[in-house]
């Protein structure tokens, strides 16, 4: 593929028919080793796309950069966005991916990312994981947004989350479930991370989509 991501590939044993695919978008400071861990059950019957943020942000890697918490650089979020859209677009094409079971799991900025991608792509994406994210205001009020009435999304928030408020992953749930999408919310006894609680949840999620 012809991307600008350094990204990770994990291709199924199945063959002979499409398959479904799943996107990972990782957290600031971290990099595309760090989510494929949390969906090894999946990469016999999977194709598994673990993207890199593309700016450097020790110890690792971010996708965009933040003027204040809540909001990001726009000009940066505009542009990954689009990068994004465009490697799914290409990798159902080439890898001649089941349409119909696209699903984009995301931790923290990655999270903001899949839930933006999920009302940005319209019924490209079937169903996403939102793990501590939420929605940029602007993303609301000024993208171009279509119908998520045949999403299925999974989004969870740490109680005690100190990056990312679990209010803001209440807000999620709101918006996502105004819109129609079917919306599956938990919350965990938790900061800013992935509990085995949380953890099993999401599995069993993707498992029923």
């Amino acid at each position: 593929m012809k991307s600008p991501f350094t990204y990770k590939h994990t291709a199924p044993e199945a063959t002979g028919e499409k398959l479904p695919a799943i996107f990972l978008l990782h957290g600031m400071g971290s990099n595309e080793e760090d989510l494929p861990q949390l969906i090894k059950s999946f990469e016999k019957t999977h194709h598994i796309f673990s993207l890199r943020g593309p700016i450097v942000h020790n110890p690792g890697y971010a996708f965009f950069t933040i003027a204040e918490v809540g909001k990001p650089d726009r000009d940066v979020f505009d542009q990954i966005i689009t990068f994004i859209q465009a490697f799914i677009h290409e990798a159902i094409e080439e890898y001649e991916l089941n349409p119909d079971k696209i699903f984009v799991v995301g931790f923290s900025q990655g999270a903001v990312l899949a839930q933006t991608l999920a009302l940005t792509m319209g019924n490209v994406i079937s169903g996403v994981v939102a793990l501590s994210g939420y929605i940029p205001d602007f993303v609301k009020g000024e993208y171009s947004n279509r119908s998520v009435d045949h999403l299925n999304i999974f989004i969870s928030h740490g109680d005690y989350d100190y990056v990312i408020p679990s209010q803001w992953g209440a807000e999620s749930k709101d918006y996502f479930e105004a819109q129609g999408a079917k919306v599956t919310f938990k919350t965990y006894n938790d900061g800013h991370g992935v509990t085995p609680e949380n953890h099993k949840d999401l599995i069993t999620f993707l498992n029923g989509n």
